[in-house]
This record gives structure tokens, sequence and C-alpha cells, in this order.
């Protein structure tokens, strides 16, 4: 087994986490040395690839989830507004590499798409019209509308409107400003400007088979799936942006703050529809409101996908359960996962 020289960071799993954080360190410290390692063979092949999300680009816009409301009619707005600072926060980040000349244009992977809130019966006007007043008051949200008026939501989401009783009770509140993301583009934009800096490198076809403390950091055992050699990185430090592989890395890292957390690998399923005659009727991304208790993809959502400048409509997610943590994972990535001290989270 081959001994790799030390590095600062290993970052295990080449996605939009992964490639981010590598990125954001690079800028921090230029001199810092940073490898990141993928099994697959290309970056943004799981979560990040843009078939495997909504690609909406999170401003706390339309998300209801994001702004509860209380037994006494309130809305609380202080995540929607945490978020939206986080996403204008993110955008300026990709605007700066745009300026240095290596990352490429923000236009490859950011596309304007309006996002809108869609609810039904009286009490969900009832909370979509306070949850209105109130955020149109900060200035992130200014130019939010709100309706009630059916014609006036035919024209901003034709699609989902034909058919509807006439006394059906509806609202729906929309932001013109809001945004459709490839995240695989974004991420492989970022990989490749990340291996323009020295002291940088990705690699793909890696399986990292074990991570154990050292007396300065981590050693890093690494497997090529092609070669079946291995070798050992030293780092000082390590990020598991691995997706849901992340948790057996974790758990052999044999941390404290590992122990208790389980797996509980959800799938989620999208109906996809490239014909252009149905794509150009719908230019939005609507989400509706989840029961109370309920996970917010309990309710689907039909979104406008800008990917490699092709249109196309998204309805999803269906939930599903799966025993893999990856989609190219195993199905006994589950029940290996399993310990002692995470059934009882899991159950």
């Amino acid at each position: 087994m081959a001994h790799n020289e030390a590095v600062d960071v290993v970052l295990v799993g080449a996605g939009i986490m992964s490639a981010t954080l590598a990125v954001l360190l690079k800028e921090l410290d230029p001199a810092i040395k940073l490898e990141v390692v993928e099994l697959m063979d290309s970056g943004a092949a799981e979560s990040s690839n843009p078939w495997n999300n909504a690609g909406t680009g999170h401003a706390g816009l339309c998300e209801l989830n994001y702004t509860p409301q209380a037994a006494d009619g309130t809305v609380d707005i202080k995540k929607a507004v945490h978020i939206n600072t986080q996403f204008e926060v993110s955008k300026q980040f990709w605007s700066y590499l745009t300026k240095k000349g290596t990352f490429g244009s923000c236009k490859s992977f950011i596309s304007p798409v309006p996002h809108l809130s869609f609810v039904q019966g009286d009490k969900g006007v009832s909370f979509l019209k306070e949850r209105f007043e109130v955020l149109h008051k900060h200035h992130a949200f200014a130019d939010m509308e709100y309706t009630e008026d059916k014609a006036k939501m035919a024209e901003w989401m034709p699609l989902m409107m034909p058919g509807r009783s006439p006394d059906e009770v509806l609202a729906a509140t929309r932001v013109m400003n809001g945004t459709d993301v490839n995240f695989g583009a974004l991420t492989n934009q970022l990989l490749k400007h990340l291996t323009s800096a020295p002291d940088t490198q990705v690699k793909y076809c890696k399986r990292v088979t074990g991570l154990k403390r050292n007396g300065n950091g981590w050693t890093v055992s690494i497997k090529d799936v092609n070669s079946g050699s291995s070798r050992e990185v030293d780092a000082r430090f390590v990020f598991l942006g691995a997706g849901g592989a992340a948790l057996p890395l974790l758990q052999a890292s044999g941390i404290e703050e590992s122990k208790g957390f389980g797996g509980f690998p959800i799938s989620g399923q999208w109906l996809r529809c490239d014909n252009p005659e149905v794509v150009k009727q719908h230019q939005a991304k609507v989400y509706s409101q989840a029961a109370v208790g309920s996970p917010p993809m309990s309710v689907p959502h039909l979104d406008t996908r800008v990917v490699d400048g092709k249109k196309s409509l998204l309805f999803g997610p269906y939930a599903g359960f799966t025993t893999k943590f990856l989609k190219h994972g195993s199905f006994m990535d589950l029940p290996l996962s399993v310990r002692a001290g995470n059934i009882g989270p899991m159950l």
C-alpha cells in the first residue's frame, strides 16, 4: 500500500457540498492543500445531479414550511428571511467567482423562474394572506404578489387551473425573481475552477474504505475501484460530503457525535415532461402546503427546470422507501448501518 503525502483537507464526495466548501477554503487560504475523492467517475452523480432534485434556488419565497403559523394565527417569517439571506450570499459568491475569470458564466447553471405558493380552502387562504402581509413588509419580499382571482392564477400557472370548480377557494402568491439552479452544472463548474488552483486534486472512482485518527488529524484509506490498488492519505481535516454514504463513514470515524444517528433512506421519484408544447405553458415553481405534522415533500410541486439550456417540467417528488443510501449504492447500506445505539432514533 502506497502512502500518499499529507494534505490539509480530504473532502469525501464530489457533490455540491464538497465542491462549495473546497472552493471557499481555497479562496480563504490559497496555500491550503485539498483532495476531493469521489466514488463515481464524475462529479454531481448523485443528489446534485439536476434530475435528482427540483433545482429550486431556495430563498424562502415559496416554501410554506419556512413560515410556520402559531395557534393565534400569527406567521413567523424568521426562517424564511434567514434562508433568503443565505441564498443571496450564495449568489454573491458565484458572482465573485465569475469575475475571477476561471469559473465561467453563471448563466450555465442559474435561470430566472418565478416562485409561487398555492393554497386551497378557507384555512389555507387565511394562512397565505397573513404570510403575504408579513413578508411583503420586508424588503427582501417587497415584490411578492398575492391574489385570490382565479383568472390571475390562470395567467400565473395555466396548467393547474383547468377543470377546477368555480366554487373552490384558492389563493396564490408569486415572486418573479425566483430562480432555477442546475446544481449538477454548478458542482462541475466549481470542481473545474478548483482544479485550476495549485495543490488541489479531484480524484474519481475512489472509495474511502477506512477512517481513523492519527496524532495530527486523520488517516484516510482509499481504494481505486478500477485497479483495486489502495493508498492512505494523512489529513488534518476530513469533510464527509458523501450524501447518504456519509453515515457509515461517520460511524467508522468513531467520534462521539456519530453515536445515535441512523439512516432512513426515503427515495424521491419525479414525473418529467420534455414535450415543448406542454413545457411552454408553465413557467414557475409552484409549492403548496403540507398537512400539519406531514413532511414538506408529502405535497408534490410543479417545477420548471432548465438543464443544459433546455426547459422541462418536473412534478413530484413521490416518496418511497429503499435500503440504499445512494442511487448507486447497495441494498445492504441500511442493514449494515444499524447499531445498538441508533435503533431507537430509526424506530
